[in-house]
């Protein structure tokens, strides 16, 4: 139970986070996008030239966002899995890092280029803010007796 809900505590906060960061910048995330391209995938769509160009689809907003926020409990999950749950208990920025900065490559490898958008050298920075995130979130929970 410890480790599902340090996944849950940690890939929530450091989502919340990274999202904050692009609020910070004043580029409000919206991940609509992102769902048209994975309700596309069902119908044989991998690839799109942009996804803005793409039909629609209901509900890609509340698709992309759902998907947005379990891709970052996924990956809290990995950093527990690798690290264990005293890494949660004991937080440190290098292995939060080493998974923020490595969840970069889906992004990069293959959802820009599927969603025809092309290589954003930004991805690198707001990923180092969701591993940020990571460390941040894991110190929190820990913080407040969660673990």
């Amino acid at each position: 139970m410890d480790y599902v809900l340090g996944s849950l505590l940690t890939g929530v906060g450091a989502t919340a986070v990274m999202d904050l960061w692009g609020l910070t910048r004043k580029r409000a995330p919206d991940y609509g996008l992102v769902g048209r391209w994975l309700a596309h995938m069902p119908r044989g769509r991998l690839r799109h030239s942009p996804i803005s160009a793409s039909a629609p689809v209901r509900g890609e907003r509340l698709i992309g966002w759902t998907a947005h926020y379990a891709i970052g409990v996924s990956f809290a999950a990995l950093l527990l899995a690798v690290w264990g749950m005293e890494w949660a208990r004991q937080p440190t920025i290098g292995p939060a890092l080493i998974v923020g900065l490595g969840s970069v490559v889906a992004p990069v490898l293959v959802m820009q280029p599927a969603m025809g958008t092309g290589f954003r050298a930004q991805s690198f920075v707001t990923h180092a803010v969701f591993g940020l995130g990571l460390y941040a979130s894991a110190a929190a929970a820990r913080a407040l007796n969660f673990f």
